[in-house]
């Protein structure tokens, strides 16, 4: 294949990724890459599904032959309740983020809880294991954040978010792990201190602040947003001597986990990793 140019082909197999908005997602840019580096025949593509429209979508992927597909933001929770079955992970969180289709049924999978997991260890050398995190969101990601924390042995999550209601499913996805669920007013974080501190809201995205206690060299900061690469929150961060890191890494274990559902192959990490970093330069 000429570099650069995809050929596209009555058998070729097609993933997507579904959300709404999708069009500045960096997933099929990371996904292609990778196929192409493993010499699949295969191809992934953006997939605009509007709110109320999930469950056509879901099944419009079975009827049209795809493969699988990526679940993004505002349907996770949506297509939890739309699959034919779920993984472990995808029960405990009540959201799935990777569809695979296969003998005409759907699967959902959550690869955010381990994708997470392989990041905080292989690529920020972190082991949660007796640490305090402060989980700034209670929604799907900062769920599968607190999943992988707590099976990391965290002695403490500290869920902030506008609802004490939220941390009840945080306490659900827990169920039967030993780590302690806290809840704490959106506002009220920033008097809460904390090893690790992870922003799982879109806040920062445009500039905006987020409120955390006291940072130091002591602290690991995680912001889970990739665009842009550097955000109020990580400017803070580093400004304070903590380790900062943005969301581009969460980003690439859980597609390298969604590449394997799929393929049954190892993912090319380090292409996808490259594929990445020249978009975003771009």
């Amino acid at each position: 294949m000429t570099p650069g140019v995809r050929r596209v082909t009555g058998s070729t197999h097609t993933v997507g990724v579904m959300g709404w908005p999708v069009e500045h997602s960096l997933s099929p840019v990371i996904h292609n890459a990778a196929f192409d580096a493993a010499g699949l025949d295969w191809t992934y593509v953006a997939l605009p599904v509007r709110p109320g429209e999930v469950s056509a979508a879901v099944a419009g992927l079975r009827s049209l032959g795809f493969r699988g597909a990526n679940v993004t933001m505002p349907h996770k929770d949506d297509v939890a309740a739309l699959v034919d079955d779920a993984s472990d992970d995808a029960r405990r969180l009540g959201a799935v983020n990777t569809v695979v289709v296969s003998d005409g049924a759907v699967s959902g999978h959550n690869t955010d809880a381990p994708g997470f997991d392989r990041f905080l260890r292989r690529d920020a050398g972190v082991d949660p294991a007796g640490s305090t995190a402060l989980v700034l969101g209670a929604g799907g990601a900062a769920r599968a954040c607190a999943l992988a924390l707590a099976r990391g042995g965290a002695a403490e999550v500290i869920v902030a978010s506008r609802k004490p209601t939220a941390a009840d499913r945080v306490r659900a996805a827990l169920d039967g792990l030993a780590t302690e669920v806290a809840w704490v007013a959106f506002p009220d974080a920033a008097a809460r201190a904390a090893d690790l501190v992870i922003n799982a809201t879109p806040l920062g995205a445009r500039g905006e602040t987020v409120p955390v206690g006291p940072l130091g060299p002591g602290t690991v900061v995680i912001d889970l947003l990739y665009a842009p690469p550097t955000t109020p929150l990580l400017t803070a961060a580093r400004a304070a001597g903590a380790q900062a890191f943005g969301g581009l890494g969460l980003l690439l274990h859980q597609g390298a986990l969604s590449f394997e559902l799929w393929t049954g192959q190892p993912a090319p990490l380090e292409v996808m990793s490259a594929a990445a970093l020249s978009a975003i330069a771009d």
